[in-house]
């Protein structure tokens, strides 16, 4: 009898530990299933930059000229859909020439609305839950308005700056671009959208108070970087040059050094967002990067 009982009790430990790594496995396979997520890339327009030397605190691009891209994207999620950045002001659309600043510095053009383009995926601007801009420079929040019922993320420190009483008297074009966006969460600091790590707003201020970038973690092509305006340039990740126009030049070198030692940790491929060579290496609306 008691031989009988033994062999019961090792038939019943041995049943447990067989359950408990069949629970295991089961955790451990629905961690590694990514959500899945989907970057749409779009076209918010050119900038054609005449004086380059603005873009580094010294010479080293006296004289020379250079065309920007100036995306925006969507990503859509099983949870909802994220509108990152909204390209140059749509008004551009109607002008038959592109657009000179009075100083000469940037030649800027736009050639389709928000609406339009995201007819390409078959969205219209109430399928976007959420908005985020990089920063709210002109080239960053263009159609942003059209936007009003998504929730603005917006760092504390970056909607202080824009709806403080200066910018809305020295600057009224940026604060217009971005007073319908009523419905605003502010935040401080990395901003989880999903709550599953896999669409993370990433504070780099510097190049305004509140700059931020985006991390992705894609289902097939793994974690990737938006870098905002943290760079422009490829000599300038190089070289941690900064813009003469950059809000805190010791603010953005240390967004810098996290910035790569977050691409570094997650072994992320990084896009340079004004950058046409990284623009163009994207698949474009309704194609996507997943």
């Amino acid at each position: 009898m008691r031989n009988f009982l033994i062999i019961i009790v090792l038939i019943f430990a041995f049943s447990c530990k067989e359950n408990k790594n069949e629970t295991k496995a089961e955790i451990t396979s629905q961690e590694v299933v990514k959500p899945e997520v989907k970057l749409y890339t779009f076209n918010g327009g050119t900038v054609m930059v005449n004086n380059l030397e603005l873009f580094s605190q010294d010479t080293t691009y006296q004289g020379q000229t250079k065309e920007f891209a100036d995306p925006f994207y969507v990503i859509s999620h099983p949870k909802g859909n994220l509108m990152w950045d909204a390209g140059l002001p749509e008004s551009l659309i109607a002008m038959d020439e592109p657009y000179t600043d009075p100083s000469g510095a940037f030649t800027v053009s736009r050639k389709d609305s928000v609406v339009n383009q995201l007819k390409r995926i078959g969205m219209v601007p109430t399928d976007i839950d959420f908005i985020a801009l990089s920063h709210t420079h002109f080239d960053h929040s263009g159609h942003a308005n059209v936007l009003k019922e998504a929730t603005w993320l917006v760092q504390q420190s970056e909607y202080d700056f824009i709806t403080s009483e200066e910018t809305q008297k020295n600057n009224a074009d940026i604060y217009n671009a971005i007073k319908d966006l009523t419905k605003t969460k502010p935040i401080t600091g990395d901003y989880d959208v999903f709550g599953d790590g896999t669409v993370v707003i990433k504070s780099m201020p510097g190049h305004t108070p509140g700059h931020q970038v985006l991390y992705l973690d894609l289902p097939e092509s793994g974690p990737l970087l938006l870098t905002g305006d943290l760079y422009h340039l490829y000599e300038n990740r190089t070289h941690r040059r900064v813009p003469i126009f950059n809000y805190d030049v010791e603010e953005t070198l240390n967004s810098m050094s996290s910035f790569e030692a977050l691409a570094k940790e997650n072994n992320a491929k990084v896009y340079m967002q004004h950058s046409k060579e990284d623009f163009n290496k994207m698949p474009k609306a309704p194609e996507y990067l997943k």
